[in-house]
C-alpha cells in the first residue's frame, strides 16, 4: 500500500505548487557566473561576476592534480569573484562513498543499471547514481556541510539525471518496493512497466534535491548564512531527445530551490532532427526551443534563470565548427528579453588552454586562435551588459506548444512498435512554425494553475502521443482558458502504447480510454473526430494525424500549419511568415536567418551598427544576414549621452572609468595570452592615447565619432588614457 508520504510525493510530482512556489526566492547578485574545478590562473581569468568551484574533490573529467577545495575558492576571491559551489547530484568525485571508505561499506551496487546488467558510468569509478538516502546523507555530510564552512552561500548542484536504459540495480528494485508498494517489474517488458520507472526515476531526484537543499538552507541559517541553491539542468526537450530522466518542472513546487542554470550548448543543440523529411542539425532552431522551454518552466513561478552558451563543446571539433554553432547558440540565447542572467561559459582551462582541430578534416591541432578568443571576449563582455527589455522579438505573438514531463516517460524502449524517431512528435508541432518565423512558445502543463502560463496566449497546440498529463486538474485549467476564448489545436490519433498505462484516468473509478477524452469532456465534447468545434467562447481545431508525420514527411505539415493559421487568424489577425527573428535590448541588436523558410532572401539591416561576431569590432552603415546566419551588432545611434565617452563594447571588461574635461581613462581586464579590441566612443577626435603610460595606436571612424584600441590583455589590467 502506499504510505501518506509516497502519496503527497506524487502530488509533488503531479504539479502541485503550493504557497511556497508562489513566493519568489532570493535574487541573486551575480549577473555572470561560470564554471571550473581549477584555481585561478592568468590564463582563464574571464571577468565574470562569479565562479562556481567545481567539486570538493574537483571535476571527474579533470584528472590533473588539483588545490583543496578551500584553496582554489580562496584563490578566486583573492581576485575579486564572488565564489559559489558547483557539483553533480548525478556523478561526481565520490569514490570515498562508492569504495566503502566515507562508511565502511561498498556502494557500487548504487549505480544506474541497464538491462544487460552494465553499470552505466560517468568516469573511471564514477557511475551514475541511484540517490538513495544513504547516498543524499553522504552528499550533505561530506560536501554540502564542507563548502558552507567555506563560506559559500550559492550552491548549485548540476544535471540530477537518470537514463531511460537504467533501472535494472538492486537499488533501484529497493526503492520501487518502497515508492509503489508491490514488487519490482522489468520496465522493457511493458509501456506501463516504463512509464511507472521513469516516474520513479523523475520521483528520486526530486527527493534528492529536496533533501540536500533544505539540508543545505538549514545548515546555513545555522551559521548566519542565507545559502542561496540552484539546479544547473539540460531542457526538457534535450533531455527526452537525450532519453534521460530529471525533474525539471516538478522543482518549481520546492521552497528550496531558488533558480536554474539552463545547460543549452551546441552540444545539445546539434543533436538531429527531422524537418520536411530531412534529418539533419538545426541548432539555431534547436537552441531557441530549448531555451525557450526553459524561460517558460520558471517564469510562472518567478525563479532565476541563467542561460548557459559554451564557446566550445564536450565533443573534439574543428575551432570553425565550434564558432559557427556558438554564434547559433549564442543569438538564440539572447531572444529571449526577459533573461539577462548568464553563465558565460563552462571549463574555461578546456577552452583557453585546451587542444582543437584547425579544421574539419586536418589532424594538427592549436590551442584557441586569437581571433576566436577576442570575439569570445567581446560576446562574453556584451553579457555583463546586456539589459532587460519589453520588447518582443518579430514575429506574430502569442502561439504556444504545449510540454509535461512525462516527455521524458516514454522515449525507451520501442513497445508495440510505436517509435517517436528523433523525438519528432515534439519537432512535429513546433518547427513548422519556427521555420516561418513564428516565435512558437512553450508552456507548461505543470504551471496551468498559474495565470502567467495564459498571459497574451491565443493558440495552444498540444498533443498526447508523447506525453500525458499526471494530473486531471490540468485539463480543468485548459478547458476554462478555451471557454474564455482561448484556440486549441489537438493533435494525434491517440494510438500510442502509453495510453492505457496505469494512471489517474483508468484507476480509482476512472475509465477513460485515453486522457485527451477526459480532456474532450471537459470541453463538452464526445470523441471528436477531426474538425472545428465551439467550446464556450472559443474553439478547438481537432487533427487526427500523429504530430511526428509532421516533419517526417516532406510537406507533412502543410494541413497542421493550415489549422494554426486559421485558429490563429479567427482570434488575432493575419498570421505573418518570414524567414528572419529579430529584436532590440537598449543598443544591442540580435538577428538570425533560417533557412528551409517561406523565403531564401536575407536580412540586410541599414543603420550604424559595430558588429559584434566580429574580432575587428567595424562599424558598419549595412549589414546582410544570410540564411543560415546570426548577427549580433551595437547600434551606435543609441549612445545616450552624446557629450560623455564611453567604451561601448570590447574583448576586456572595463574598470575604474574616470571621465573629466578632455580626458577619458579606463582599466581593462582579460585573461593573458589573448589580444584586446576595445571600441571607445568619443565627442570629438583624440589628440593622445596612451596604454600602461606608453603612446598607443588607434583608429578613428568620424562617421560613428568612435576610436578603435588594440594591445594584449592582462588579468591585472591594463590602463588606458585618452586626450580629446
Amino acid at each position: 500500500m502506499k504510505t501518506q508520504k509516497h502519496i503527497f510525493a506524487t502530488l509533488l510530482l503531479a504539479g502541485i505548487a503550493g504557497a511556497n512556489a508562489q513566493a519568489q526566492a532570493p535574487t541573486g547578485r551575480e549577473k555572470t557566473t561560470f564554471q571550473t574545478s581549477r584555481e585561478w590562473r592568468p590564463s582563464i581569468d574571464n571577468r565574470a561576476d562569479a565562479v562556481m568551484v567545481y567539486g570538493v574533490g574537483g571535476n571527474p573529467s579533470d584528472r590533473s592534480r588539483k588545490l583543496p577545495f578551500e584553496e582554489r575558492v580562496k584563490s578566486w576571491r583573492d581576485r575579486g569573484y564572488a565564489t559559489h559551489f558547483m557539483t553533480g547530484i548525478a556523478w561526481g568525485e565520490y569514490q570515498d562513498y562508492f569504495t566503502g571508505k566515507w562508511d565502511g561499506k561498498q556502494h557500487l551496487d548504487e549505480g544506474q543499471v541497464t538491462a544487460t546488467g552494465d553499470t552505466i558510468w560517468h568516469g573511471r569509478m564514477v557511475p551514475y547514481i541511484v540517490p538513495s538516502k544513504t547516498f543524499l546523507r553522504y552528499m550533505k555530510e561530506m560536501h554540502v556541510k564542507r563548502v558552507i564552512d567555506a563560506g559559500i552561500d550559492a550552491i548549485f548542484m548540476e544535471e540530477p539525471e537518470f537514463w531511460m536504459r537504467g533501472g535494472y540495480s538492486d537499488a533501484f528494485k529497493r526503492e520501487w518496493q518502497e515508492y509503489y508498494g508491490f514488487p519490482w517489474r522489468p520496465q522493457h517488458e511493458s509501456p506501463e512497466n516504463t512509464y511507472l520507472a521513469n516516474k520513479l526515476k523523475y520521483y528520486l531526484y526530486y527527493r534528492a534535491l529536496e533533501e540536500v537543499f533544505t539540508y543545505a538552507k538549514e545548515y546555513g541559517k545555522s551559521k548566519g548564512m542565507n545559502v542561496r541553491c540552484y539546479v544547473p539542468t539540460h531542457s526538457l526537450v534535450n533531455y527526452s531527445s537525450w532519453q534521460i530522466v530529471s525533474p525539471e518542472a516538478s522543482l518549481a513546487a520546492m521552497a528550496c530551490v531558488d533558480g536554474y542554470i539552463a545547460q543549452v550548448w551546441t552540444g545539445t543543440s546539434r543533436e538531429p532532427a527531422f524537418y520536411n523529411g530531412s534529418k539533419k542539425e538545426r541548432v539555431f532552431e534547436n537552441a531557441f526551443l530549448e531555451y525557450g522551454s526553459m524561460e517558460s518552466m520558471t517564469r510562472p513561478t518567478g525563479r532565476k534563470m541563467f542561460f548557459l552558451t559554451d564557446p566550445i563543446e564536450d565533443w573534439a571539433r574543428d575551432w570553425a565548427d565550434y564558432k559557427k554553432n556558438y554564434e547559433a547558440t549564442f543569438t538564440a540565447q539572447l531572444l529571449y528579453p526577459m533573461i539577462d542572467s548568464y553563465e558565460v561559459m563552462p571549463w574555461p582551462e578546456r577552452i583557453y588552454e585546451g587542444l582543437y582541430k584547425t579544421c574539419a578534416t586536418c589532424a594538427t591541432k592549436e590551442k584557441i586562435p586569437r581571433f576566436y578568443s577576442t570575439q569570445m571576449q567581446v560576446m562574453i563582455n556584451a553579457l555583463n551588459d546586456m539589459p532587460l527589455s519589453e520588447n518582443s522579438v518579430s514575429g506574430a505573438q502569442g502561439i504556444g506548444v504545449l510540454m509535461a514531463n512525462s516527455l521524458m516517460f516514454q522515449r525507451f524502449p520501442v513497445h508495440a512498435a510505436y517509435d517517436d524517431p528523433q523525438f519528432s512528435s515534439f519537432y512535429g508541432q513546433t518547427l513548422p512554425l519556427l521555420k516561418r518565423g513564428i516565435p512558437v512558445s512553450l508552456a507548461h502543463i505543470e504551471n496551468v494553475s498559474f495565470p502567467d502560463t495564459w498571459k497574451d496566449l491565443k493558440v495552444l497546440v498540444m498533443s498526447y502521443s508523447n506525453m500525458k498529463p499526471m494530473k486531471p486538474e490540468y485539463h480543468q485549467h485548459i478547458a476554462q482558458w478555451v471557454k474564455s476564448g482561448g484556440a486549441l489545436v489537438y493533435c494525434g490519433k491517440d494510438v500510442d502504447p502509453y495510453q492505457s498505462a496505469m494512471e489517474w484516468w483508468n484507476t480509482s473509478g476512472n475509465a477513460y480510454k485515453t486522457p485527451s477524452t477526459h480532456l474532450f469532456e471537459q470541453l463538452g465534447l464526445e470523441n471528436p473526430q477531426a474538425g472545428e468545434y465551439a467550446a464556450g467562447k472559443g474553439k478547438v481545431y481537432v487533427l487526427r494525424e500523429e504530430p511526428k508525420n509532421f516533419v517526417l514527411q516532406p510537406s507533412g505539415d502543410e494541413a497542421y500549419f493550415a489549422a494554426v493559421r486559421k485558429a490563429f487568424e479567427a482570434a488575432a489577425g493575419k498570421l505573418e511568415t518570414k524567414n528572419s527573428f529579430y529584436l532590440e535590448r537598449g543598443a544591442y541588436v540580435i538577428a538570425s536567418v533560417m533557412d528551409e523558410s517561406v523565403s531564401a532572401e536575407p536580412l540586410v539591416l541599414k543603420g550604424a551598427y559595430i558588429d559584434l561576431f566580429d574580432p575587428e569590432l567595424p562599424v558598419l552603415q549595412a549589414k546582410t544576414v544570410n540564411p543560415g546566419e546570426q548577427a549580433l551588432l551595437y547600434d551606435v545611434t543609441k549612445v545616450a549621452d552624446k557629450s560623455k565617452p564611453a567604451a561601448l563594447c570590447g574583448a576586456s571588461r572595463i574598470y575604474e572609468e574616470k571621465t573629466a574635461k578632455g580626458t577619458y581613462s579606463f582599466v581593462a581586464k582579460s585573461p593573458a595570452e589573448t589580444s584586446n579590441v576595445t571600441r571607445v566612443y568619443l565627442p570629438s577626435k583624440p589628440k593622445k592615447v596612451t596604454v600602461n603610460n606608453a603612446a598607443g595606436g588607434y583608429t578613428w571612424d568620424a562617421a560613428s565619432s568612435t576610436c578603435l584600441l588594440k594591445f594584449e590583455n592582462n588579468p591585472d589590467g591594463v590602463t588606458v588614457s585618452i586626450n580629446f
